[in-house]
């Protein structure tokens, strides 16, 4: 297959672009410069590639949680193109992605992925490896306190994301069930691909009009057309 997948929900920007079993990406932690970047990624990543966006498969994006404006800009893009030539689209949440990157980087397989929520609030899932390799969500993405997050299980569970910025809170909430955690991790589009692919093959996906972030606390986001020539 060949699929395009971009997320800006978070400070970081990226772009994946999967054909046929190999992954070229591009990302930058760049705040509140998506605008600019991710249109760019996904054009050099196509001319690399050789192809245009009508020859692509599908195309996936974080959905969110995170950032109001960038789960805005990632459905604008995504659905300008679907629009534009008629493709499905998987929508992919940041938190499954942010899971999906800690058990390729370091093969954990129950992970506890958390976006800083601001308000002094973290989003956060509980993730779990299934028979496909697929980190798959226990308990739906939530938004909380950090004093109100507990475990799900007696398993030992590592942290990634962040709304590891509260640490103290949260290891002190968690004990000995937390294994280890990292902060400074971001939603890459690079470890969306696997995820992006199991959705295809499940049937998973979406037409561009029926294409939606989720942000939790406000479910009525409207993208904005934002698309690729063609």
């Amino acid at each position: 297959m060949k699929i395009l997948a971009i997320d800006t929900s978070t400070e970081a920007c990226s772009c994946a672009l999967h054909i046929d079993g190999e992954t070229q990406a591009r990302s930058q932690l760049a705040p509140q410069q998506h605008t600019k970047l991710i249109l760019p990624m996904a054009d050099e990543l196509l001319a690399e590639a050789g192809i245009k966006p009508n020859q692509l498969d599908g195309l996936a994006f974080g959905k969110g949680p995170g950032s109001f404006t960038g789960l805005r800009i990632a459905c604008g893009v995504v659905q300008g193109i679907a629009f534009a030539v008629d493709i499905p689209v998987a929508p992919i949440s940041s938190l499954a992605t942010l899971a999906q990157a800690a058990y390729i980087e370091s093969g954990n397989k129950h992970v506890l992925a958390t976006i800083d929520a601001r308000m002094e609030e973290i989003y956060y899932g509980y993730y779990i490896l299934n028979e496909q390799k697929i980190m798959q969500c226990e308990i739906a993405d939530q938004v909380a306190k950090p004093n109100n997050i507990s475990l799900p299980s007696t398993e030992q569970w590592y942290g990634t994301g962040s709304g590891w910025i509260y640490a103290e809170i949260l290891t002190n909430n968690l004990g000995t069930l937390l294994q280890n955690y990292t902060i400074d991790k971001y939603p890459q589009a690079n470890a969306m691909i696997s995820l992006a692919l199991e959705s295809f093959k499940q049937g998973e996906v979406v037409s561009a009009e029926n294409v939606n972030p989720v942000y939790l606390r406000d479910m009525n986001i409207k993208p904005t057309n934002i698309g690729l020539t063609h």
